[in-house]
């Protein structure tokens, strides 16, 4: 499969938004859920513990959500969905797909004293789960317009519907004219 540099650029910036808009909508979710479970601190913490973790986490976040979105531009065309749901399961297939690895995280990261439990914390599950659909549906609609598909054609419909709006009579019949 051949990507084309157009759409994985238009990808990579709808991607980049939805994980700008997961980042801003954090706080909110953050007091939804009750887990202090916040991603740009996850990612930037473990990089640096110093004062620009969060600046290092926000870029890091984008970085993944670019990259995120530049696969999915190439892969959604193939996907058997409707164009609605493509970004919203692509989202959710990975969160599902990931998820397990926070016991790792748990046990290895260099800030695990600073940041919540996340394995076996089921809110925290609801939260990620929130945050990817999220993510998946402004990824999805994104791209979508910044891609719009180019090999649908629109049907149609002139051998079964007159200017009038009433039809072909003919036609409805199952009569062919001579």
């Amino acid at each position: 499969m051949a990507f084309d540099r157009t759409r994985t650029l238009r990808g990579a910036l709808a991607g980049a938004t939805a994980a700008g808009v997961w980042a801003v909508q954090q706080p909110l979710d953050i007091r939804l859920f009750g887990v202090p479970y916040d991603d740009t601190a996850l990612l930037g913490k473990a990089v640096t513990r110093g004062r620009a973790w969060p600046v290092v986490g926000a870029a890091m976040h984008l970085a993944n959500g670019a990259i995120f979105g530049a696969i999915y531009a190439n892969v959604a065309p193939l996907m058997p969905l409707p164009a609605w749901a493509k970004g919203p399961t692509a989202a959710l297939i990975e969160n599902t797909v990931l998820w397990p690895g926070v016991a790792l995280t748990d046990r290895v990261h260099p800030a695990r004293d600073e940041l919540p439990q996340l394995s076996g914390n089921m809110a925290a599950f609801a939260q990620a789960t929130w945050r990817h659909l999220l993510f998946g549906f402004v990824l999805g609609e994104l791209e979508r317009a910044l891609n719009p598909p180019q090999d649908e054609e629109v049907p149609s419909f002139e051998h079964v519907a007159s200017q009038n709006g009433h039809g072909n009579l003919a036609h409805a019949a199952g009569v062919t004219p001579a």
